[in-house]
């Protein structure tokens, strides 16, 4: 069973800066382009962010400029450095690893909660 642990979550005020890990335990995925994604409250989980396993990056419209990703194969874990926060980055968010057809290839792991306040 693969497990999927983020962390690096917490309540910061607008402008501000958090940066998220994403770790797993069961697999080595440095092979993976590992995905990020957020859920705010009332709304559908929505993809974020992407690293390859070359260390690509792509982000959604929303985040560019201000997110960055990096990845730390000796360590299987990926980073989502978040700068330049809005109240609208408040969600929790997730990563997982995508498959061709578009489905999440482990399960969910807990999230970590940003919350984004004045």
């Amino acid at each position: 069973q693969v497990q999927l642990v983020e962390s690096g979550g917490g309540l910061v005020q607008p402008g501000g800066s958090l940066r998220l890990s994403c770790a797993a335990s069961g697999t080595i995925f440095n092979s993976n382009t590992i995905d990020w994604y957020r859920q705010a409250p009332g709304k559908e989980r929505e993809f974020v962010a992407r690293i390859s396993s070359g260390g690509g990056t792509f982000v959604t419209a929303s985040v560019k400029g201000r997110f960055t990703l990096s990845r730390d194969n000796a360590k299987n874990t990926v980073y989502l450095q978040m700068n330049s926060l809005k109240p609208e980055d408040t969600a929790v968010y997730y990563c997982n690893a995508r498959t061709l057809s578009g489905t999440a290839l482990w399960p969910w792991g807990q999230g970590t909660q940003v919350t984004v306040s004045s």
